[in-house]
């Protein structure tokens, strides 16, 4: 019989979404973005300073410059063939153009998501109830993440529900019952130790019984030994298709940006361990490595959904790839 606790907290009383890529975003965005972008606007500037048109010289200190901003030396070598590529076929560029070809090439290389219905926190249509696996390793900000993403569901209108399947860490579950409480959702959570699948099980079939339309599965953060991980994601994705099929639905890896390249180093892991189709990219407040959201999404061409750029609340933003480009690279 199962031991499956479901703890539900009377609903939070929120507004209706406002424009959801409006200036209060704007300026988060900016504001989260500000140490990397004043690293690399610096050492921009630097490259074209004295210089009226785009040559070697040129290009080979941009190289530098974004590698220095953790755009990751595959992703950078792209942008510059890119951006070699223009400069041949227009034969002529000033330094003043740089920074829009520049943005333009960027944005050109990142990967868009099929479904576009998650800008909205919206279900999907005929995935009900849609079924999210959040997986990644302990410190990323992975059980934070999930408090905000079900904030927004709620805020949408949508009856959300967690499930706390990292059942490796007390304080993983008590975490994210902390989140449940502040946002006003149900959720699903076993004694430490418990079956991970067992606790994804009850939580899709609650859902089910429910009538929910998000479901939210929190799964342990342990990178020591990779087959051991796949496994237990493999039990996880078997034990939910038994009741819904096609579930999960989605499977978000979540990020720590401030690491840089051993964010890299992460997807990698995970992205052999299980199909991840999704990217949160959090922490990009107050580290100057930002252009690893580029390097990540371009390497391992997998879409970057929202982003993280504070520990309140309301700091998860929608990825938009066009505004963060220009909040990256704009030079006024």
């Amino acid at each position: 019989m199962s031991s499956c606790v479901i703890l539900h907290y009377k609903p939070c009383i929120m507004g209706f979404f406002d424009k959801l890529f409006g200036k209060k975003e704007k300026e988060s965005l900016e504001e989260g973005l500000q140490k990397t972008k004043e690293g690399f606007i610096a050492k921009l500037s630097k490259v074209i300073a004295g210089k009226s048109t785009v040559d070697d010289e040129v290009l080979d200190n941009l190289e530098d410059a974004l590698i220095g901003a953790d755009v990751g030396i595959e992703t950078t070598v792209q942008i510059i063939e890119r951006i070699q590529d223009r400069v041949k076929k227009d034969k002529y560029i000033s330094t003043g153009e740089l920074n829009n070809i520049l943005q333009q090439e960027i944005e050109a290389i990142l990967t868009d998501a099929d479904d576009q219905s998650y800008k909205n926190f919206e279900v999907p249509a005929g995935k009900k109830p849609y079924v999210i696996l959040v997986v990644g390793v302990n410190g990323v900000g992975k059980t934070t993440t999930i408090g905000k993403l079900a904030y927004n569901y709620k805020k949408a209108g949508h009856e959300v529900i967690l499930g706390a399947a990292d059942t490796f860490r007390a304080a993983a579950v008590d975490q994210l019952t902390i989140w449940s409480e502040r946002v006003g959702v149900p959720i699903v959570k076993q004694s430490m130790g418990s079956d991970p699948s067992a606790v994804a099980f009850d939580t899709v079939k609650s859902a089910v019984s429910r009538g929910s339309d998000i479901v939210i599965i929190d799964t342990a953060g342990r990178l020591h030994n990779k087959a051991h991980l796949m496994e237990e994601l493999t039990k996880i994705r078997r034990v939910i298709s038994k009741v819904i099929p096609d579930a999960p639905h989605e499977v978000v890896l979540v990020l720590d940006g401030s690491t840089g390249q051993n964010a890299i180093e992460q997807a990698r892991h995970f992205t052999a361990a299980t199909d991840v189709n999704s990217l949160i990219v959090t922490k990009l407040d107050g580290t100057a490595k930002g252009g690893v959201v580029l390097a990540i999404a371009n390497q391992f061409q997998i879409p970057v959904k929202f982003i993280g750029v504070g520990e309140k609340i309301g700091d998860l933003l929608i990825f938009d790839k066009h505004e963060f480009v220009d909040s990256l690279f704009k030079l006024q």
